[in-house]
């Protein structure tokens, strides 16, 4: 027999998908639809838990439930570290900014090529399209190159751009390594996926030309949400003969 929430699930995926109930539409409040359904609100949150999972509804805190509106992609171009400002500006991303003093601890003393305690300073970048968080980046600098100047006069689409750029001037040398993977607990909570969605996740080191780490960044990328593209560019080495 048909578990309640897999009814009530099945009812408002077809309201959705048939458009009665259109992208970024607020569901009636968990409360009424227990009533209209006449199930437990337990019964009715599982339901959700269902629509969420399948990336049709998402539960903004303090706001409700709402259809989700499709998420278009943007292209990360690999090598340089940058989102490509054409597909940024085109989903119209804005991002916010956290920033947070620590102290390097664990695989950051690692990645930054620092001792243990070396004081950095953690940028936590939010990016969103519309109410949705589109992608996410943790980037840690060392605390005597944590650039002084704020962003926040910078309009949407340089803030896109900025939002995943290396740091400016360009480094020496970025090392990037890519991973497809499920995301942890915490990125699923905070990007308001699916635990069983794929993220593209991509750590990026850059340093200067005395091998200097200037900057580790942490990149997460729901996997629906973005393509990546690496160039491979082959250098040829002219050595002059000596007579």
């Amino acid at each position: 027999m048909t578990s309640l929430r897999l009814v009530v699930a099945d009812d408002l995926r077809r309201q959705i998908t048939t458009g009665r109930i259109g992208p970024g539409d607020r569901l009636p409040s968990e409360s009424a639809l227990a009533d209209r359904y006449k199930v437990s609100t337990a019964t009715l949150r599982s339901a959700l838990a269902v629509l969420q999972g399948e990336g049709l509804v998402e539960k903004i805190h303090g706001k409700g439930n709402f259809v989700r509106r499709p998420l278009r992609k943007i292209t990360y171009v690999g090598g340089w570290g940058t989102l490509d400002p054409r597909t940024a500006a085109d989903v119209n991303l804005r991002v916010t900014v956290r920033t947070t003093a620590l102290p390097a601890r664990g695989h950051l003393t690692a990645l930054l090529k620092v001792d243990d305690g070396s004081p950095l300073t953690e940028f936590l970048r939010l990016s969103y399209e519309g109410e949705s968080p589109h992608s996410l980046a943790r980037v840690y600098v060392p605390r005597d190159l944590t650039p002084t100047k704020t962003l926040g006069d910078r309009s949407s689409r340089a803030w896109a751009e900025a939002s995943f750029a290396v740091p400016d001037p360009p480094p020496a040398e970025v090392h990037e390594t890519v991973s497809a993977r499920l995301p942890t607990s915490d990125e699923a909570s905070t990007l308001r996926i699916s635990a069983a969605l794929a993220v593209l996740a991509i750590t990026r080191v850059a340093a200067d030309n005395t091998g200097r780490v200037v900057e580790a960044a942490l990149l997460v990328f729901p996997g629906d949400r973005v393509d990546a593209v690496f160039s491979t560019h082959h250098v040829i080495e002219e050595r002059q003969a000596h007579r």
